[in-house]
């Protein structure tokens, strides 16, 4: 039975969100709020504000003076450093009280927590490896083309105020690939989490006001995309977005952005092939890629798996092993040991995953098993059963699309070519894994796939390495020097030694 998860909110010391905004928390202009309903149990865990264009706006202006007018962005690389990895410790000393307000946001297990991609430790990480580039952000010195005696350099500077955009699914670690960047290269902030999970990025946010930064530099705004987000978005006085979320949103932004020419960072999500040939573990691949899409956050993850090019003579011993991974899901309460698995993040996209589970099925997919929404205890919550397609074409919509949920499609090929012609017959490019015990073959199939990240074997996250995505997947990359060169501008400075410079 799913239990109430209000005593553990209590446990939490949950407050109802305020907005942030130069330093101060309080409510919004209008006192409009948003209810959170908790998506494995329906029941409402929590409020908070909605900001309007008013609030967005004194937000906006906030970051733009602390910019301005502020000291963060001329303060000495050594104390930025220093204040990112208080920022880090104090992630660390607070993790477990981050994860259970995760669990209230979204409904990820606290089980999954230990999973390092997805836990505290990581989320620190992020910030003591961009504390690590603050004082290496180095322009270069060119030697003169043409003319008299003279001195070319270029200068990294920070890009000003971000409109930091995260979405539900990994709220913690989302959020903190946008700010520690951002930070670390001297910019101000205006966030907004996603109204499906607030709670734990404003506390992820207090413990950053907390390590000591100047009023002004980091804002929080909450609410919906409408009308927080169109706000935010539209703002003339914001620099730079940097959002993770939908393909329909990135558009907006982009077209948003063109008024003002605004630098934009957009990750859009992915349909990522897992390749496995008939000379690899095929047990553990099967057991990885359906892990990827059942347990944790079900599917809902931007680089899950969910494409399983499987070589003919391999495709039995796979969808043997990934039924018996598929048996070993629970659901639940989040905060129960027990349970590995979370529901659907809202109703609507509990819909949107059934139908297309029925689509796949009217369109001539096998269903090996799942395909059903939970019953009994699990009623009241949005959980899908893990669920099986095999007899997979690239054409039907489970190929296509990203579900979003619990759904493996296992297409099957027959050599390389056609792997390969197969995993990149898709408008994203996000991530793939290649299975396989031939190294030479490994590396084929790494330089001819059209993704951003490809791993050999296995997949992880790492915080000091790019991460983002070809064609529609995105633009830009989160991680590493990449991610905080992101948040600067490149300015050129020409230093004449004589009266002639020219």
């Amino acid at each position: 039975m799913v239990a109430s998860i209000k005593p553990h909110r209590d446990e939490t010391g949950l407050t109802d969100g305020l907005l942030l905004i130069d330093g101060t928390w309080g409510p919004s202009a209008d006192e409009r709020s948003w209810t959170h309903n908790h998506p494995a149990t329906g029941e409402d865990v929590a409020s908070f504000p909605i900001a309007g264009p008013h609030d967005v706006d004194r937000a906006v202006r906030a970051a733009r003076a602390a910019f301005d007018e502020g000291p963060w962005p001329r303060t000495r690389a050594g104390e930025r450093g220093k204040l990112l990895r208080r920022i880090a410790d104090l992630v660390r000393e607070h993790g477990d009280e981050l994860l259970a307000l995760q669990a209230l946001d979204n409904s990820v297990p606290l089980t999954f927590g230990g999973v390092y991609g997805m836990s505290y430790g990581f989320v620190a990480d992020v910030f003591d490896h961009h504390a690590g580039w603050v004082d290496k952000l180095a322009g270069e010195t060119l030697p003169p083309f043409q003319g008299g005696d003279h001195m070319v350099m270029t200068l990294r500077e920070p890009v000003g105020v971000v409109a930091a955009i995260v979405p539900w699914n990994a709220p913690l670690l989302l959020t903190a690939q946008k700010l520690a960047p951002a930070l670390a290269a001297g910019c101000t902030i205006v966030v907004k989490p996603s109204e499906y999970a607030t709670f734990s990025v404003l506390r992820l946010v207090a413990l950053i006001e907390e390590a000591g930064l100047p009023a002004g530099v980091i804002n929080v705004v909450t609410g919906p995309g409408d009308p927080t987000g169109d706000a935010l978005i539209h703002h003339p006085m914001v620099d730079k977005v940097s959002f993770t979320g939908s393909r329909a949103v990135g558009r907006k932004i982009i077209e948003a952005s063109a008024g003002t020419f605004k630098r934009v960072s957009l990750e859009l999500g992915g349909k990522s092939p897992a390749l496995v040939f008939a000379d690899a573990d095929v047990a553990t691949s099967a057991m990885m890629t359906m892990g990827t899409v059942t347990l944790g956050l079900s599917g809902q993850v931007c680089l899950a798996q969910t494409r399983a090019l499987v070589h003919r003579d391999a495709v039995d011993e796979f969808l043997g092993t990934s039924e018996m991974i598929a048996g070993m899901v629970s659901y639940g309460n989040p905060f129960d040991p027990a349970v590995s698995s979370s529901p659907l993040i809202n109703p609507r996209q509990l819909d949107r995953v059934l139908g297309l589970i029925g689509k796949g099925q009217e369109e001539g997919a096998r269903l090996v098993f799942g395909g059903t929404r939970g019953e009994g205890d699990l009623a009241a919550g949005n959980f899908v059963a893990p669920t099986l397609f095999t007899d997979v074409n690239n054409d039907m919509a489970i190929a296509r699309e990203e579900v979003f949920g619990p759904v493996l499609s296992v297409i099957p090929f027959t050599d390389e070519d056609e792997a390969i012609k197969i995993a990149n017959a898709t408008e994203y490019g996000l991530a793939a894994t290649v299975w396989t015990s031939d190294l030479k073959r490994a590396m084929r199939m790494t330089k001819a796939l059209r993704a951003g990240t490809v791993g050999i074997n296995g997949y992880q996250l790492e915080p000091h390495a790019a991460f983002g995505g070809y064609r529609q997947s995105g633009i830009g990359r989160e991680g590493g020097r990449t991610a905080i060169e992101a948040y600067t501008e490149v300015k050129t400075v020409l230093l004449p030694f004589t009266d002639e410079m020219m």
